[in-house]
């Protein structure tokens, strides 16, 4: 692979990251105007009404997985069995995506297994300090089994204020590259943004991982709206055998920092990848679309593509050498009235269902 190119993030004089092409930034009637939306239109399909699936996973299950394994625990959670150790993805095991736990998007599914019964890790790879990526309590539950904490810049201070060693923390900036124990991870351009409230708004930068082991090449997109860069990094750094790409949470008010299905499947195009994996969807309500559109949407998009997807249960072991289809556990929980769900271009949310 060639070295990595020396571009960094862009900065504001301020010190605040942004994006190679600026963000819109929204007016406060604008809002006003989504947080009405958002609070008084929300379809009844943006929750399941039945509990979902999901593959209980235990101590003894991930020790004797072969190597090059992957489960999904939960949204952009990803536990990853590589070279023999274990790796964590953007670790959210609380009940709410949220400052508190009284309120906030809940969980649809408890995480398989519970932070107690994990191996020790190797490391645990953040991708920005959203709260549905870095949860607190979750972190600081898994500082005494975590040797590494790899993170963009910034977000591995604020860790750090949280109790995380100092010496255990390794910050990137985009297109640097670090190894841990075998590992190769290369901090990858992002499209979003970052802040835990109405202050720090990015202060801490955002990335997307190429992630590399076992000879393989893994991509992990984190949040990111579509953006040129995807080919760059599949240009530099692919192909990969699976890529881990950002479905779920999208709509029309907020194109520029999360993917629609269309754009999550050019991604994996630019990148050149082999297996697609959709992430950041299933666990928690973060949008104004049905919980499994974006489930349906992608496999729908892919199967006229021509591009292999895998939708592994939560909890269920995917080999990432050899990945297998998944199947489409989701509709167990579907509602009856979406048996068969309508595929569009675009977003679906300006006409709720009322069901």
């Amino acid at each position: 692979m060639p070295e990595p190119i020396t571009t960094i993030a862009p900065r504001h004089p301020d010190g605040r990251f942004r994006n190679v092409v600026p963000r819109r930034r929204q007016g406060v009637l604008e809002m006003l105007a989504l947080f009405w939306k958002v609070s008084t239109t929300k379809p009844k399909t943006a929750v399941p009404d039945v509990p979902l699936p999901v593959r209980a996973l235990t101590a003894a299950d991930i020790d004797s997985a072969p190597d090059a394994s992957l489960w999904r625990l939960g949204h952009s959670t990803m536990l990853l069995k590589l070279d023999g150790r274990y790796w964590l993805t953007d670790p959210v095991f609380s009940e709410r995506a949220a400052p508190v736990q009284w309120a906030g998007p809940k969980r649809f599914h408890a995480p398989p297994i519970g932070i107690d019964a994990l191996p020790p890790l190797a490391g645990v790879i953040l991708s920005h300090d959203h709260y549905d990526h870095l949860d607190y309590d979750s972190i600081v539950r898994l500082i005494p089994k975590t040797d590494v904490f790899i993170a963009p810049l910034g977000v591995g201070d604020r860790i750090v204020r949280w109790g995380v060693d100092a010496a255990r923390v390794r910050q990137l900036d985009w297109w640097q590259t670090t190894h841990v124990e075998g590992l190769r991870l290369t901090a990858a351009p992002s499209r979003h943004f970052s802040g835990r409230s109405l202050r720090d708004g990015d202060r801490t930068l955002w990335v997307s991982w190429v992630i590399e082991a076992s000879g393989l090449k893994l991509f992990f997109s984190g949040d990111t709206g579509y953006h040129d860069d995807f080919k760059t990094i599949g240009e530099r750094c692919g192909p990969f055998d699976v890529t881990l790409l950002e479905n779920g949470a999208y709509n029309t008010m907020w194109p520029e920092v999360h993917m629609h299905p269309e754009e999550t499947l050019q991604a994996h195009l630019d990148l050149r990848g082999r297996w697609l994996m959709p992430v950041h969807n299933g666990t928690f309500d973060l949008a104004l679309h049905p919980w499994y559109e974006p489930f349906e949407r992608i496999r729908a998009l892919a199967a006229a593509a021509g591009v292999h997807v895998t939708t592994p249960m939560m909890g269920e072991r995917l080999s990432l050498a050899q990945p297998h289809d998944g199947g489409d556990w989701w509709r167990a929980a579907m509602p009856a009235a979406a048996a068969a769900p309508v595929v569009t271009p675009g977003d679906r949310a300006s006409t709720p269902s009322t069901r």
